[in-house]
């Protein structure tokens, strides 16, 4: 079996997606639904998907959550929280109530260009993820380079909770940019609560002109520095899109970078580790 670890569906007429804005965001400006992930991962081998939020919204996840009730197909939701709230893990309680509840099993917030670098490192965060911990809730990382030193932080404040790091943390692919990318990656990868998510790679390289080997210094160190009993495929889909071709083109991408990989080692990369790290079980 494989899982796909990170793919979002969004209807535009429920919620507006902010970040979706500009000229550059056009192919992707579009609803994109469940049927459509089933004909996108057709012939790929990927067999069941974690949601992961694409709205700062409590609405989305709720929908995810009975979506995932309906649809075997998901097996996991990613869902929002401000875990700068104080009320966040009493909202976090009520998606485990809600309809589908049982499927929550991950949160995220937006660390990437935050107005402020440090904001996983507040007080607020930290108290909130050491929460998430207790619920047995896993927190999803989403940071640039410049927000790394703040999850490095995060992370060792909350030994009690499973971490995911996505898209390796974006780095500048398309300047061939490792530094201090590479230097953080290798300070967190030394907690072992924490697993990264080989996701998101072709919209940090050039768009219209990138190649395998463009990734593999990034990809190489990912590999090197979590080891492969602690990383994961995901598709990113359909924000891929804006620089793949198809959700076959990232698969084929993935399966090119672990080329070297044992058959038990693609076993974890494909399926197992998704599992543990968000402990699912109805597979």
């Amino acid at each position: 079996m494989r899982i796909d670890s990170h793919h979002h569906l969004w209807d535009l007429s429920a919620r507006d997606y902010d970040w979706m804005a500009g000229d550059q965001m056009a192919p992707i400006r579009r609803n994109f639904a469940i049927a459509d992930l089933h004909s996108a991962i057709a012939g790929t081998g990927i067999e069941r998907t974690v949601f992961v939020q694409a709205s700062m919204t409590h609405e989305e996840t709720y929908e995810a959550l009975v979506l995932a009730e309906q649809v075997p197909t998901i097996v996991a939701v990613v869902g929002w929280l401000d875990v700068d709230s104080s009320a966040s893990l009493a909202e976090c309680e009520k998606y485990l109530a809600a309809k589908g509840g049982r499927y929550l099993k991950g949160i995220r917030d937006i660390a990437q260009d935050h107005p402020d670098s440090n904001y996983l490192a507040r007080a607020q965060v930290v108290k909130t993820v050491q929460g998430l911990g207790k619920l047995d809730i896993t927190y999803d990382i989403l940071t640039k380079t410049p927000e790394l030193k703040a999850a490095i932080e995060l992370v060792r404040a909350c030994p009690d909770t499973r971490f995911v790091l996505d898209h390796i943390s974006k780095p500048y692919i398309s300047r061939q940019e490792l530094e201090p990318w590479k230097s953080l990656i290798t300070e967190l990868a030394t907690f072992e609560n924490v697993s990264c998510k080989i996701s998101g790679l072709v919209t940090e390289a050039n768009w219209k002109d990138w190649e395998v080997s463009d990734f593999t210094p990034y990809t190489d160190h990912i590999i090197e520095s979590f080891s492969t009993s602690r990383i994961m495929f995901g598709s990113d889909w359909p924000v891929a899109l804006l620089a793949a071709d198809s959700y076959s083109q990232v698969v084929d991408l993935a399966e090119k970078v672990t080329s070297g990989f044992s058959d038990s080692e693609k076993e974890a990369f494909w399926a197992l580790n998704v599992a543990r790290s968000y402990k699912i079980t109805n597979l």
